[in-house]
């Protein structure tokens, strides 16, 4: 999956993304501000297995945000059911040398494209 967008790419994660990944998301601005799952320091080991976690889910709900084809960033979606299933529950994170940029208001204005398309397969 591919969208582009004026900042940025949001596209599938890539095995390629895991030095990319590293880079930007051993932060601990960036884990502090996310799910106690995130971990801190992130390493290597825990790039490979989040990236081969989100390539086998179906639909696909998380995806990288790039920017000249490096992975920056992340952002997903968990689709409720029920009642609530009308709604997702949306979480991202930028690494910090690209904050301030819009790249994260672009990447959510694809987030709905992104919730549809995971919904109708």
């Amino acid at each position: 999956m591919l969208l582009k967008l004026v900042t940025c790419d949001v596209r599938s994660w890539q095995t390629s993304d895991v030095d990319s990944i590293v880079a930007h998301a051993n932060n601990r601005k960036i884990w502090l501000n996310l799910r106690d799952a995130f971990p801190h320091p992130y390493t290597r080991h825990d790039a490979r297995d989040f990236i081969r976690a989100v390539r086998q889910r179906e639909p696909e709900t998380t995806f990288a945000i790039a920017v000249d084809g490096e992975a920056v960033g992340s952002i997903g979606f968990v689709m409720h059911s029920d009642v609530e299933r009308v709604s997702a529950e949306i979480g991202y994170w930028l690494g910090e040398a690209l904050w301030g940029r819009g790249i994260v208001a672009d990447a959510l204005k694809a987030r709905h494209r992104l919730r549809d398309r995971a919904r109708t397969g």
